[in-house]
């Protein structure tokens, strides 16, 4: 038809009956009628009957765009996409269209020149409109554009080499979404005077990229040295805003120092050669550091963990901005500032750069893309890295550290009371205090790797859980028997030696057959003492009432220990004295 004749490429339907997205030869006349896409044959809620019945399809539609409003300033060969303020305005028009009383029976519709760089812009536009003003999902926001015909011509970087590295709407509206999500981008604190403003070179030349980073070019002013803190000329420098503004300064510098020292910033890096005096941020308040790396290069990977480290300080602990810039604060200035946002936030390379480019045009230039690309795995697994030693560090134990030999040596020399807490490497079976012993001073060993001891007192060893489970009637007989404690000047062999002496003496079988009973250590085998402590005791022969042949049975002979497990599995036939193990010793 006649009116459809500019028509260019395919009508796209965002919002059923009220938003289209079209691309013309000429601007349409204001009562041109609409070719409305076909209608899919999947199901709809609503019949073809309703949707043939719309109020809005008999009214003629409303025309409107942007092509000669919102112009991307061009470096080079790029030309988009277009940045926050364009879409705050595209925004402020569309919502006065929409909200007009005569238009409430009209779709709109949203043209562009047919050219590809128009009909990219427009498209990307609306997307990011749908996703950050009225918060659809990307997927949903991508969906009506993904099958456009023809395709979308990609972005390309502000540089003047030929374009190697593209970008395409979904990065766009996926940077944008992410940036939403995570707090860093947004219109309702969004200024578009300030931002209109300080975006041109001659007022600053400088963007907020997210709320605690702010990118711009290197004011140049001489003298280029630092000053001397110490100097009448350090002193004269201006240490507020109204002495900023009444200043001498370039109004570029003047609006920077103004506006830095107003949003708290706390730190400015330089990333190019100097060509102002560091001095002039100091006497506000500001710190400075230089950073610098050549022009048109990528930064060394020491470098940008420096960075990090440094911004992620100055962000998290000293809650204060940070000012990045290089010669024209693109492309080395990107370069940081996109590998903290893809370390903190988990951006892709293609995400970052796209929304960097949403919020300051031409941000990260040429082989920088692909440094970014490339090195994007390495900065998310230093997020990863710093995140899981943080974490180690807040579960690591408080309970203080085993102190030295040394330390806990009195003037006596003898060795102090041990703290009832115990190592977690400690006891496993009985982990309280138990008083001083000689071996303490030493490491104790580590679960899984049980070492001899000479100790027989099976309380105070680290793997007598076995042991101790067995000895409960024993336990108490010793406890009975034996009152007298350990002191630090005797060792524990000296008082078995001792006890067992007076049982000799004494040559009682029941008192011998109670040092036999209590004597094994605890790595022989558990299935003995059960034996020994389920029944009555064993009355020994008169060979086994010898006191040497008890105290070879504390030594715990490893000869001695096989004859008397054997000795056990012959008595397991019978617990009584004159038992068929006690004939056959007898005929021998």
């Amino acid at each position: 038809m006649a009116p459809a004749q500019g028509l260019y490429g395919q009508v796209i339907e965002y919002i059923q009956d009220r938003l289209y997205l079209a691309s013309y030869d000429h601007a349409p006349s204001a009562h041109a009628p609409f070719p409305y896409p076909s209608q899919p044959k999947s199901p709809s809620k609503r019949s073809s009957r309703a949707q043939a019945a719309s109020p809005a399809k008999n009214n003629p539609p409303v025309y409107f765009s942007v092509d000669d409003t919102l112009l991307y300033n061009a470096f080079h060969a790029d030309f988009g996409p277009l940045h926050i303020g364009h879409l705050y305005r595209f925004a402020v028009q569309f919502h006065e269209i929409l909200g007009d009383p005569t238009n409430n029976d009209r779709i709109v519709v949203f043209w562009s020149r047919p050219d590809s760089r128009s009909r990219a812009n427009a498209a990307c536009l609306v997307a990011c409109y749908m996703v950050l003003i009225q918060s659809w999902p990307p997927h949903l926001a991508l969906a009506p554009i993904a099958q456009a015909d023809p395709p979308y011509m990609p972005f390309r970087d502000a540089g003047y080499s030929q374009a190697d590295f593209m970008l395409n709407i979904q990065d766009v509206v996926y940077g944008v979404w992410k940036a939403k999500e995570e707090g860093l981008c947004g219109l309702k604190e969004f200024s578009l005077e300030e931002y209109e403003k300080f975006e041109r070179v001659d007022m600053g030349d400088f963007n907020w990229v997210t709320p605690n980073f702010l990118a711009f070019a290197s004011p140049q002013h001489q003298p280029i040295a630092p000053i001397p803190s110490n100097t009448p000329e350090y002193a004269a420098l201006p240490s507020t805003i109204s002495e900023v503004h009444s200043s001498k300064l370039p109004v570029p510098f003047k609006n920077v120092l103004s506006h830095f020292s107003s949003r708290d910033i706390g730190l400015v890096v330089r990333l190019n050669s100097e060509l102002y005096s560091p001095s002039y941020f100091t006497a506000l308040g500001i710190s400075h550091m230089d950073m610098i790396f050549e022009d048109g290069t990528c930064p060394p990977l020491p470098l940008v963990r420096r960075f990090i480290k440094i911004a992620h300080d100055m962000i998290i602990n000293k809650n204060k901005g940070i000012a990045v810039h290089c010669k024209a604060g693109l492309g080395r200035t990107g370069c940081l500032i996109g590998a903290y946002l893809i370390y903190r936030y988990g951006f892709t390379a293609n995400e970052v750069i796209a929304f960097m480019r949403f919020m300051r045009p031409g941000m990260v230039v040429g082989p920088q893309q692909h440094w970014l690309h490339l090195n994007q795995g390495s900065f998310r697994e230093w997020w990863f890295e710093d995140s899981v030693r943080e974490k180690l560090a807040l579960a690591a134990p408080t309970t203080p550290a085993r102190q030295s030999h040394k330390q806990r040596m009195t003037s006596n020399g003898q060795t102090a009371t041990p703290p009832t807490k115990r190592s977690a490497l400690g006891e496993i079976d009985h982990n309280e205090g138990s008083g001083s012993y000689a071996d303490d001073s030493l490491p104790a060993p580590t679960p899984g790797q049980p070492r001899k001891s000479h100790r027989k007192d099976s309380r105070h060893h680290p793997y007598a859980r076995a042991a101790s489970n067995g000895l409960g009637i024993d336990g108490e007989r010793r406890t009975k028997e034996s009152p007298r404690r350990l002191t630090d000047s005797e060792s524990e062999e000296e008082l078995q030696l001792q006890m067992l002496a007076k049982r000799a003496k004494s040559r009682s079988p029941r008192s011998v057959s109670h040092a036999s009973a209590i004597a094994p250590s605890i790595h022989e085998d558990v299935e003995n003492w059960g034996e020994q402590g389920n029944g009555q005791p064993k009355m020994p022969s008169g060979k086994s009432g010898s006191g040497a042949l008890g105290v070879n049975k504390v030594r715990s002979s490893p000869r001695r220990n096989a004859d008397t497990r054997a000795e056990a599995r012959i008595r397991k036939t019978s617990g009584r004295v004159g038992s068929v193990g006690a004939s056959a010793a007898k005929l021998k």
